[in-house]
């Protein structure tokens, strides 16, 4: 079996585009393109199109799960982990098409995607508690521990990268192994299969991704109801 780099349409000199690329992008302009269609004519009424209320359900459940794990306002993460959940769980859903090859086949496009959290944990954990305090956390409780954090974040980044990479990958050469041997009986059955499991690995990503950024920005340091707790004028 092929993995998408392999896979060359075409080439001119240094530049290659292979199916990693080309399937890539194809995604990213199907997603943007089904958004503008469905958000173009938004409306509050009851009696809202189908794509809209599609939509909102998506939108409300990424909210209930990054308010569950984070204890904070998902708004500022909603943009972020929205977009990994839907490029990967797009990516793979669209497998079921012949001759398409998805770019979770590819280990640079989940290496990519792992980098993407793994810059994206400082980013929010700065912008939520300061650039101090978060780089306060690398030598708690004492500075020998520095080379372990680091160590630890780096680590989890690639794992991040190889775990998405592995699941598809192993799922492909299921399918491929079953279908060699019964046919007939066998393909819709790993369809449907093979849906579920994208969903699912893009729901696991998304959730460490949600996981990584809240120890990134403390969400955990103090409990959700001391946050609550507003001080008590004297008025």
């Amino acid at each position: 079996m092929d993995l998408p780099d392999q896979i060359v349409y075409w080439r001119h000199g240094p530049i290659v585009l292979n199916a990693t690329i080309l399937f890539s992008w194809i995604v990213m302009a199907g997603i943007v393109l089904v958004s503008w269609l469905i958000t173009r004519r938004l409306t509050s009424s009851p009696e809202m199109s189908r794509g809209q209320n599609l939509l909102e359900i998506i939108v409300r459940a990424m909210q209930s799960q990054i308010r569950d794990i984070t204890q904070q306002d998902p708004a500022p993460y909603l943009p972020f982990v929205g977009t990994l959940f839907l490029f990967v769980a797009v990516c793979n859903v669209l497998a079921a098409i012949p001759r398409y090859k998805p770019p979770m086949g590819s280990l640079s496009t989940t290496a990519g995607l792992a980098l993407c959290v793994f810059v994206a944990v400082p980013y929010f954990g700065i912008a939520s508690r300061g650039l101090k305090a978060y780089l306060r956390q690398y030598i708690e409780p004492n500075v020998f521990m520095l080379p372990f954090t680091i160590t630890g974040e780096l680590s989890r980044t690639v794992a991040l990268a190889f775990r998405l990479f592995g699941n598809v990958m192993s799922g492909s050469m299921i399918a491929g192994v079953l279908l060699a041997f019964a046919p007939l009986f066998v393909p819709i059955p790993m369809l449907a299969l093979g849906l579920l499991t994208g969903l699912i690995q893009a729901y696991i990503f998304a959730v460490l991704a949600i996981v990584y950024i809240a120890s990134g920005t403390g969400a955990h340091t103090t409990p959700p109801a001391a946050q609550d707790e507003q001080p008590q004028g004297d008025g």
